[in-house]
């Protein structure tokens, strides 16, 4: 048997994928004086009839990682970016109706936000306030998140966010849990809640005949109603606030069937400042980076089946 040869029974080629990761690209869209941006790491997963390329190394199937790589550069000219979304479903219906071998195409993507810089109402030296529309600071709060998966007829769409940092100062308890030996933690009735959100929603659009939603102002809205839940939850538990969360998402927008959840609780504990005579009236806290608990939920409309994988969001 020669080296090339397919390996003997029962060694056989599970599932399967490649493609070029983290393909950064930004996209400067000018109308006339006013520039827009869209700062996008993509990362492009191709699977299909690719059982030689790994039993005997033949290319015959292979469509070269620095192809899909290329083929992002010019698609954020051939198509411009109008969402995140809208990208990632022009790079898969690419791939999976251009190259017979290949039968499922997976985009993911993040999306860095970037704000305009507003200019000073005095004249500059060189250019008028008025006419300065090419600035920009990055945004700071979140990452903005998608993945498109197309296998040549039905559509999966999973979008979200991640290291959204949220807290409340008050309005959080935690009592009447489980106690043992090794229990130690105090009963709080008045806790800050903080958390760093990772969440993931899966759209209920998976076919061309459908309409298709409005990806910009979807997400607008989802993290929107997200915030607010947070905000107006009176929270006995970190599990009680993912599911107000994610049940707020579900009930206003109905274009989305799953929401999950990965919320690490970034804990503030009261710092004992009675040795030093002074009392820590809930106003002095250790922010304590780890360990930390970790809550995890998937949300789902009533009748839906959950398809939001479970490690898309945790550790």
């Amino acid at each position: 048997m020669t080296l090339n040869s397919r390996p003997a029974r029962p060694v056989i080629l599970g599932q399967n994928q490649y493609g070029k990761a983290e393909n950064r690209v930004v996209k400067i869209t000018r109308d006339g004086a006013t520039h827009h941006i869209k700062d996008l790491n993509v990362s492009v997963a191709l699977s299909g009839d690719m059982e030689e390329v790994h039993y005997s190394g033949s290319n015959a199937n292979c469509l070269p990682t620095d192809t899909t790589k290329n083929t992002v550069y010019a698609f954020a000219k051939e198509y411009g970016i109008e969402s995140a979304e809208q990208f990632g479903i022009h790079l898969a219906r690419h791939f999976v109706t251009s190259q017979e071998p290949i039968k499922v195409a997976r985009i993911r993507i993040e999306e860095y936000a970037w704000e305009r810089i507003a200019a000073s109402d005095a004249n500059s030296q060189f250019i008028g306030a008025d006419e300065v529309k090419h600035s920009f600071v990055r945004k700071g709060q979140e990452t903005r998140v998608t993945q498109i998966t197309y296998d040549g007829e039905k559509w999966e769409v999973i979008s979200g966010l991640k290291d959204l940092i949220v807290m409340n100062s008050t309005n959080s308890e935690f009592w009447g849990y489980v106690k043992d030996k090794y229990t130690t933690l105090k009963e709080a009735y008045d806790r800050i809640l903080a958390t760093q959100v990772s969440g993931r929603w899966r759209f209920n659009w998976t076919d061309d005949e459908q309409r298709m939603p409005n990806w910009e102002k979807s997400y607008e809205q989802v993290k929107k109603h997200m915030l607010q839940a947070f905000a107006e939850t009176y929270s006995l538990s970190l599990q009680q606030t993912l599911y107000q969360m994610g049940s707020r998402i579900i009930n206003n927008r109905s274009e989305i069937d799953e929401v999950r959840f990965s919320l690490p609780n970034k804990h503030h504990f009261l710092v004992d400042l009675e040795p030093f005579g002074l009392k820590n009236d809930n106003e002095v806290y250790y922010a304590a980076d780890r360990p930390y608990g970790l809550i995890e939920a998937t949300i789902l409309r009533d009748g839906c089946e959950p398809k939001i994988p479970v490690d898309l969001t945790n550790l």
